[in-house]
């Protein structure tokens, strides 16, 4: 089978959780069939390569980028209109609900696939979508797959309760951690002093990062010897002065981004890993943290439970008190820790890329009749 990659994601998400996904899927395809990538390269990916993996046929069509970043979407699209044409294909699973041809996915002339990973423009419209662009092209691309795949339960619920003449359509596929604590034995750098440990994005809205920093100064009143290691994008105003008044300047050590290597080693040497989210379409960081053996501390919320089930510990994500609580236990119980760490490590192993691709073949074969 001959399936059409439309690489639109892969700009504004070089090495992100989606890129992740679709480079796990392209590079599992059985050997028979034959994966076309349309994508470009820029100044921010100067060698073309986006991040998925190489398969034996894969067909990989890289536009360079020169023109001035308005005029360039206008030129473009003539090249990505014709590869599209030139090249035969029985499916097409574009990595977006936009296309670089800027067409309408509707205007395929095979079976689509669309990846549902979460519902966050339409639970968090002000901040994410204040124009309802992404909800239009969501929309849009739902409404014209043959088959779609949403990532858990949750985002299926989501997705059902705003579309419930899609329910025929949708199949569930969980996702998996592309690191684990075979990883996490290099010799990077780790808090010298104990330390819980919190991964990803910080959006405001949903993050509940706040949340965090609350607990965390309460815990401190309790146990000085502690630090919260942070990884991820710089801290923003508004999170620097809360550090301020919270008193936690000295409590805090932030790496910025690291590898997966590094990233394995700060998860196994936490306390525990900490996610106070309040949304996720799926929430890979927990289980990360739990293929790399440290003890998942996160909310009790949409998707999350899926993943982590009993194998950490849930909260409630809007009750500082109640984590704070969880995060002193865990200091001063070992024996419990050790216990989730096992528990954890066993679950971790419940999902997997080769699962989630067996799975994804399945909805691709039911769509193309082949």
């Amino acid at each position: 089978m001959r399936i059409f990659y439309d690489g639109k994601m892969y700009s504004p998400q070089l090495f992100g959780g989606i890129s992740r996904y679709f480079a796990n899927i392209i590079s599992r395809l059985p050997e028979t069939y034959t994966p076309i990538v349309t994508t470009y390269c820029d100044k921010a990916n100067t060698t073309g390569t986006a991040h998925y993996s190489a398969h034996p046929n894969l067909r990989d069509f890289k536009y360079s980028r020169f023109l001035h970043y308005r005029i360039a979407p206008i030129i473009e699209k003539f090249y990505f209109r014709k590869v599209t044409n030139n090249e035969k294909f029985e499916l097409a699973h574009p990595t977006y609900y936009s296309l670089l041809t800027q067409r309408e996915i509707s205007e395929y002339k095979c079976p689509v696939v669309i990846t549902v990973h979460d519902m966050i423009h339409e639970l968090f419209p002000k901040q994410k979508d204040p124009h309802g662009i992404e909800r239009k092209e969501k929309q849009k691309a739902v409404l014209a797959a043959q088959g779609i795949i949403c990532v858990s339960e949750n985002t299926k619920k989501d997705l059902l309760e705003r579309y419930p003449a899609l329910e025929n359509k949708v199949t569930v596929t969980h996702l998996a951690s592309d690191i684990d604590i075979n990883k996490s034995y290099g010799n990077e750098k780790t808090p010298t002093q104990p330390y819980y440990l919190f991964v990803g994005s910080r959006d405001k809205q949903y993050k509940n990062f706040d949340c965090l920093l609350l607990a965390f100064s309460q815990v401190i009143s309790v146990n000085s010897e502690v630090v919260l290691c942070v990884v991820g994008r710089p801290f923003n105003t508004y999170e620097t002065n809360l550090i301020k008044e919270l008193n936690l300047t000295n409590y805090i050590e932030y790496y910025g981004q690291v590898g997966d290597n590094h990233l394995a080693k700060l998860y196994r040497c936490s306390v525990a890993f900490v996610y106070p989210s309040l949304y996720e379409g799926f929430g890979i960081p927990p289980l990360e943290a739990m293929s790399c053996g440290t003890v998942a501390v996160a909310s009790n919320t949409s998707s999350i439970p899926e993943v982590v089930g009993d194998a950490g510990i849930l909260f409630d994500p809007k009750a500082v008190g109640d984590l704070a609580e969880i995060l002193l236990f865990l200091l001063d119980n070992p024996i419990e820790r050790d216990r989730l760490i096992t528990k954890g490590y066993q679950r971790a192993k419940t999902f997997s890329w080769d699962k989630t691709v067996a799975q994804t073949l399945e909805v691709y074969r039911s769509v193309s009749h082949c």
